[in-house]
């Protein structure tokens, strides 16, 4: 028995070797990650893969789903890597199904049902907050606390017409006061008056106002925030009724490089790329054999009942309702 597994083992090792040699071209990814783990991952992925030639085009969740639709006659990019998969998931027309090889470590709550894209790392949302303007006993800690006058205009928030996470945060709000016919949109109309009219172009601008001192407090995810672990001025609060909704990764429909996609998508949810990941950008490991090292368990979190079908196939009427919102107020 112990042979056999011996003999397994070397030749799942000569395939992985033969796989890395026999990997060549090109390859092309959308993605909305900040560039230190966006750029680190790559460097991995080329490392594993020498003869493989990476590009890529780093900008917000809605804009490169919006350019991955209008390709869709002749897609240029081959992958997208980030972006919270209800996002994802509004667009799964555009994907190319595929059963990843860390298929079995990965739960059916961080996956398509039709393997049109698969999770890479939970984000649980949270307030960021800037110390020198918020006292740890006044910083918010609930979704309702967001509507205190103090705040009015000192709140960092990016558009979810724009900011996957920024849509993802808007329906965990919505689905936290009752849902959109349980009192949520008259909450989130309540809100955005508190914002006073200003409305962030991009998610990434959240946590660095606050940093700044611009802004007092921002609504952003657990991976932005974490990369500020060394910074005495800032800390965050993971607000109560919160939501994990994984950014995903999927392979475009129809892409010139189908091979070295598969690969990419097996290689970002696969240990190494995984490991690194958390240890060194702070991201959560989706695999249900990792254990994220720094981070609060998924467990230990105030988690609302995400409703995923909802936000993914109403996700145009809900940014109507927003941006109807928006011009009354």
């Amino acid at each position: 028995m112990k042979k056999l597994a011996a003999l397994l083992l070397t030749a799942l090792m000569v395939f992985s070797v033969s796989a890395a040699l026999a990997a060549e071209g090109s390859l092309v990814i959308y993605s909305p990650h900040d560039a230190d783990p966006l750029q680190a991952g790559i460097a991995l992925f080329q490392a594993a893969y020498p003869d493989v030639k990476v590009e890529y085009i780093a900008a917000g969740t809605g804009e490169l789903l919006q350019r991955v639709a209008a390709e869709s006659e002749n897609p240029l990019a081959d992958v997208l890597w980030g972006g919270g998969a209800d996002s994802l998931a509004a667009f799964k027309p555009y994907f190319q199904p595929y059963v990843s090889a860390n298929d079995g470590v990965i739960a059916d709550a961080f996956k398509d049902a039709e393997d049109l894209w698969i999770g890479e790392s939970p984000l649980p949302m949270v307030l960021f907050y800037n110390k020198t303007l918020v006292s740890e006993e006044d910083a918010p800690k609930t979704w309702e606390d967001l509507l205190n006058p103090k705040w009015k205009g000192k709140i960092a928030y990016a558009s979810p017409a724009k900011s996957g996470s920024a849509y993802t945060q808007l329906c965990t709000m919505i689905l936290a006061q009752g849902g959109p016919e349980g009192g949520g949109w008259e909450f989130v109309e309540k809100f955005y008056q508190n914002l006073d009219g200003k409305v962030q172009d991009s998610s990434g601008n959240c946590h660095k106002l606050v940093a700044s001192g611009e802004y007092a407090i921002g609504v952003t995810i657990e991976k932005s925030a974490v990369l500020y672990a060394d910074n005495a001025d800032v800390a965050f609060v993971y607000p109560t009724k919160n939501s994990a909704v994984p950014d995903g990764v999927a392979i475009i429909k129809n892409c010139p490089n189908l091979e070295n996609a598969k690969l990419f998508v097996d290689f970002v949810t696969g240990l190494e790329c995984q490991k690194d990941q958390n240890a060194n950008w702070k991201r959560r490991p989706v695999r249900s054999d990792l254990e994220p090292v720094g981070l609060a368990p998924l467990s230990e979190l105030d988690l609302t009942n995400y409703d995923f079908d909802w936000a993914a196939t109403q996700k145009e009427a809900i940014i109507e309702k927003w941006q109807e919102i928006i011009v009354n107020n």
